[in-house]
């Protein structure tokens, strides 16, 4: 049976481009200070949005740094709350000159809209604001209570956004938190995210002597950092790929069979991939298969690696310092201050004589991880199946959303990733579009979600 919210998405699709478009012509840029002003212009423009939608009590939210967006509608016959979270900040467009179109001029071509934003995470939330503007204007209701909470700091790491979620329980308090920031399997094959990687991060520095030294007159006597550091790194993995840092592993949750045999299951073709990023073979931990190694398992990565001379020609010295970056992806149970003081240790421990190490902390954050048979993963599954017409597929991402858990755990609330991207938008990177294919299955997926929840019962 056709619902009405189907005609009313159908009819008014042009115009709801239009205003998409509108939205992704602001350039809310939140790395970077010269964008300010144009993060107040898009947090404006939401509150806008959402009134026009017929969503109650909008307004903008102060915090440290750029405003929260908070809507609600509470009138619901079900008992129900859903709290929808996006965020409208944008990555940086550089480099420039890789872009086809300019980024802040949203362009459609071969039914994909390009634009720095289109798919993270603009386009997706502009999705749950139409979505729930289509059920009001053909139902005159919704069939759920909604709140939406959208901020303006995902893209440099949400500093502000968990404590104000601690401040703001009450006004937050929901049954249930939905997210469409996250990728289906592949074009026509949606999937549902119940697992995201943690984070951690940290820069190691390391000093020798007091200044760049002549090679001549000092190498073979003097310790040279590039050397001790490339030594350091080199002891963090094994030769079969596992990483080398004593209780690394220790709460690592392990992989049951039937999660594994589901992943079997996805036939993913590791050729492909292969193809795809030009390499001639797939790299990581002995005993996974590459959806393993990514989703489910912990990574120790270097990031940059800088030191010396790095201009043309030769210029003979021992340089007077050396500089990594590293980041760790953690899975459930691990915790980031306990991975950060195992690899400290592991680092002074392997650190050669005649330098000094120091290390900094940066990035943080907990992995996130939903039981897959939770009845509103379950009710996830039903919307996806009526709009797509195919089963969706249970995984888990490599990525880490820091925030997800934030909201579990201080909510206590059951978390559902509904995304409707596809892994080849460019997404941080030049050319960013969205295929309008799951622009139109998406706005039918997250309707038939609403409704599906009004008669799932859960904890």
């Amino acid at each position: 049976m056709t619902e009405k919210y189907e005609g009313f998405l159908k009819e008014h699709r042009a115009e709801h481009l239009e205003e998409m478009k509108t939205f992704l012509r602001i350039p809310s840029v939140s790395a970077l200070s010269e964008h300010k002003e144009d993060m107040k212009r898009a947090a404006e423009w939401l509150v806008d949005s959402l009134k026009a939608a017929g969503l109650e009590n909008v307004k903008l939210m102060p915090t440290a740094s750029n405003p929260i967006v908070y809507a609600d509608w509470l009138h619901a016959d079900s008992d129900k709350t859903v709290l929808v979270y996006g965020h409208y900040d944008v990555q940086p467009v550089d480099p420039l000159h890789l872009w086809q179109t300019p980024p802040f001029e949203p362009d459609i071509r071969d039914e994909k809209i390009y634009a720095r934003g289109a798919s993270d995470d603009k386009g997706q939330v502009f999705m749950h604001i139409k979505a729930v503007e289509a059920l009001l204007q053909t139902e005159g209701k919704l069939p759920v209570n909604i709140k939406f909470c959208i901020e303006g700091e995902e893209e440099v790491g949400s500093p502000t956004l968990e404590p104000f979620v601690a401040e703001n329980k009450d006004l937050l308090a929901a049954d249930v938190l939905v997210i469409s920031d996250t990728p289906m399997l592949e074009r026509g094959k949606p999937a549902i995210c119940y697992g995201l990687r943690g984070l951690c991060a940290m820069q190691i520095d390391v000093y020798g002597a007091k200044g760049d030294l002549h090679s001549g007159i000092y190498g073979g006597g003097v310790a040279n950092p590039l050397h001790a550091l490339s030594s350091i790194l080199a002891s963090l993995h094994n030769a079969d790929g596992r990483v080398a840092v004593d209780g690394f592993y220790d709460k690592v949750v392990p992989l049951t069979e039937e999660e594994r045999q589901a992943y079997r299951e996805l036939n993913y073709d590791e050729g492909a991939v292969k193809q795809e990023l030009n390499v001639s073979e797939l790299y990581g931990e002995a005993g996974y298969s590459f959806l393993e190694r990514t989703w489910t398992r912990p990574t120790l990565e270097i990031n940059g690696l800088y030191g010396g001379f790095q201009g043309e020609g030769t210029k003979t010295v021992l340089p007077a310092e050396a500089h990594a970056k590293l980041s760790c992806r953690l899975v459930a149970d691990q915790e980031p201050d306990d991975i950060l003081n195992a690899v400290e240790a592991h680092i002074h421990a392997h650190t050669p004589p005649g330098v000094r190490v120091t290390v900094t902390r940066t990035d943080k954050g907990r992995p996130f991880q939903m039981p897959y048979d939770h009845p509103v993963i379950q009710a996830a599954m039903t919307a996806y199946e009526k709009a797509y017409e195919v089963k969706p597929a249970l995984t888990r991402m490599g990525g880490s959303i820091p925030i997800v858990e934030g909201f579990g755990r201080l909510l206590a609330v059951p978390v559902v990733l509904m995304g409707f991207g596809l892994p080849g938008e460019n997404f941080h990177a030049p050319n960013e579009h969205f295929h309008l294919e799951n622009f139109d299955k998406g706005l039918l997926t997250i309707c038939a979600y609403l409704k599906e929840l009004a008669h799932t019962e859960w904890n």
